[in-house]
Formats: C-alpha cells, structure tokens, sequence
C-alpha cells in the first residue's frame, strides 16, 4: 500500500552530512525525514572506519578556513549536548618537498589566516615526532590545532539530537527517485511515496544517480582503502606521542593518525588505485596489492610503523574534477539542496555543512561564503581514474 506523507524537508542520505543537516533542521523547528538505504550508521559508503581527520591549516584552499573555524565550534557544541566526546585534538604535521602544495599551501594557509604553526625540516620532524622518518629535503609544518573526529559516533550523536527534537529517521529505505511537485517535492521509496517543501540530497556515491544527468559526470564514487598496521614498536604511534598527518611524496599523498580505537596505525592512500566505481557494484575486499601500496610507504617513512595489517577496509571518495564540494541549489528545481562530491576531505566540515544545507533548503541562502563551492564553480576532468 502507497502512503503520503507530508514533511518541511526530507533529506537523503544520513551519514556525515545528512546526520548534521536533519539535527540543524529538527534545532529549527521543522519537520524532518531522513532517509538512508543502509543503518545508521553503516559501513557502505564514506564515513566509516572509525576516525576522520580535522584540520585548520588547510593547503588545498584557504577559503576553507572560515567554515573550519564554525565546524570546530559546532563540533564542541555537538559533544557537548551529546555527552560524549567527539573530537580529539593532537596537532596536525602536512609534510611534501618545499614547493610542493602540501608544504606551501599549510605554509599559506597558517600565514594567510595567522595560525599557529612551525616549520621544520626532516630532522627537526624526526627529533620532535620520532616516528616520522622523511627523507632530506622534506619539509614540514606542525599545526597544534588538528586532531581526529569519531567520524561514527558523530553521525550517531546527531541523529539522537535530531530525534530528540522531533526528526523522523528511517534506514533500510532506498529512494528509487524524486520529482518536483509545484514549488515541492515528491519522494518515492521501495516503500512508499512523501512529499515536502524542500528536499537535501546528501546521498554520498549516490548522490549521482539522484541527482543525474546534472552530477554524472562530476560526483564520481572511486574505491579507497585503509589499513592499521602493527607497530614493531607502538609507543611513538600512541595517541598523544603522534599527530594525525599528510605527507605528499612522490609515491603518491597519504594520511594517517595515531593509534585510536582498534589496534594498529591508520593510515591511506589519496585515490588509492585510482579506480572508478559503481558503489553498488564495488569490490568491497581488501586485497594484497592494497596492503602492498600502504606498507611500502611506512616501511620508508614510519619504518617503526610497517608491520602487517592488523585490519584493513574499504571505503568510497566521491570526487569532483577540482576537488571542491558541491554545495548549491539545483539549477531547475530551487527547493532541492546539493550536497554532494565531497571528494575524501569533507567530514571534518559536516558539522557546518549541516548548518548550510539547512540554511539553504529553509532560508534559500546561507550567511556562509560558498561561492567558491556551487555548481558553476565544478569544473571539468583534466585527469582520468581507472575504471576497474
């Protein structure tokens, strides 16, 4: 049987943004659902994996920084309300070759916006973090604001507050489309048929299956891994004697934090195979030729760090030819909200990005600057991934 019901705004997608936006919405008064085709939270798209990195010196482009600053407020609002704390601060290391953009835009980022920071070479690095091991020319900054967020408990402590507040939220439904209805909209599940006045979409890798033929082809799902390996010795990989880091080399630009949660270090591979995928046809194993690109970078870098992999997952970036978000109304149908390609570096924001969507679904604009983030702001590929 086919039910209607009516809603203020529907959100699709509850993960790391659509967890913030229904909590955002619900603060505000309206009526909310939220709707996501796995649990809450689960394991099948982005926000898995235990931890996610926050940071304020931002090489890829300081216009980042101002949102930065409102999502670290509202992720200590957030903890705070929720009882539970969610960020974890340990200071930040962005190290590459000096006129590489890792070390010159934190550089640039840490000057432009005054930061705290400091500037050392590989063996400066070596003597304050002992288990980084770069080699000579390298340079890094150390930024004392950065740290980890609890990317799982994050999505659970907004759905909670929204749900205290009123939102409904139903997982295990999957939209099958949507459509406007006069100034609203229509949702039709495998369930049933809503409607409301405005609609998020905050569906990760499937955001372009929603929202085609407008983000075919620039929200494009790619399959990523990560791996804890075993430590030979674990103490210059503890919380508090590591900071979370990215070293861009020229095996490629990884990332990784101190040991949290589960046992082993963390750490990835940015575009890890370089392999375009269908999220719902993704090879979700992990495979020795995964293993094999992250150990050989700790076995040059954190040699102290290259055991085998304790655990290893996959999980999916959803990137943009630029890599900025998309964050916008949509072009035809102003009472849908994009949220979408947040292209492997967008958790640390879904705190603020929360406040956005829902100033842009109930207000139509945000007091945010984003213009740097909408549509006519994408871009084109100038590069392929592999599609395997």
């Amino acid at each position: 049987m086919t039910t209607t019901d009516h809603y203020d705004v529907i959100v699709v997608g509850v993960g790391g943004m659509g967890s913030a936006t229904v909590y955002e919405l619900a603060r505000r008064g309206k009526t909310v659902l939220g709707i996501d085709r796995f649990g809450i939270p689960n394991t099948m798209g982005s926000s898995h994996g235990l931890t996610r990195i926050i940071r304020m010196a931002y090489w890829e482009d300081v216009a980042y920084i101002p949102l930065l600053r409102r999502a670290y407020e509202l992720w200590n609002e957030t903890q705070a309300r929720a009882g539970e704390q969610l960020l974890y601060i340990t200071g930040g290391v962005d190290a590459s070759a000096p006129d590489d953009d890792v070390y010159k835009g934190s550089r640039r980022a840490c000057e432009t916006h005054h930061l705290p920071h400091e500037d050392y070479d590989h063996t400066e690095l070596s003597n304050r973090f002992p288990g980084f091991v770069l080699p000579k020319g390298m340079r890094a900054i150390y930024q004392p604001d950065a740290g980890f967020l609890l990317s799982e408990r994050c999505i659970v402590a907004h759905v909670n507050l929204a749900m205290a507040r009123g939102a409904i939220i139903h997982g295990h439904e999957r939209v099958v489309n949507w459509e406007p209805a006069g100034e609203g909209v229509k949702v039709r599940t495998d369930r049933t048929t809503y409607s409301a006045d405005k609609l998020v979409i905050t569906a990760g890798p499937w955001a372009n299956k929603l929202l085609a033929p407008l983000l075919k082809e620039l929200a494009v799902p790619e399959r990523q891994v990560v791996a804890w390996l075993q430590p030979k010795n674990p103490e210059p990989f503890r919380f508090g004697n590591l900071p979370v880091w990215i070293i861009q080399a020229p095996e490629g630009t990884f990332y990784g934090f101190p040991s949290w949660g589960i046992p082993g270090f963390k750490l990835g591979r940015i575009h890890h195979r370089e392999e375009t995928v269908d999220p719902d046809n993704m090879d979700r194993e992990c495979h020795p030729e995964d293993e094999a690109i992250l150990w050989s970078f700790a076995k040059r870098y954190f040699p102290e760090a290259a055991g085998r992999a304790l655990s290893m997952e996959t999980c999916i970036f959803t990137n943009t030819p630029k890599g900025h978000f998309i964050v916008d109304r949509h072009p035809d149908c102003p009472q849908v909200v994009l949220g979408a390609g947040y292209s492997g570096h967008g958790f640390k924001f879904a705190s603020v990005m929360g406040e956005i969507l829902t100033e842009l679904a109930v207000d139509g604009k945000t007091r945010h600057n984003i213009s740097f983030l909408g549509l006519n702001r994408v871009g084109t590929w100038n590069r392929d991934l592999r599609s395997k």
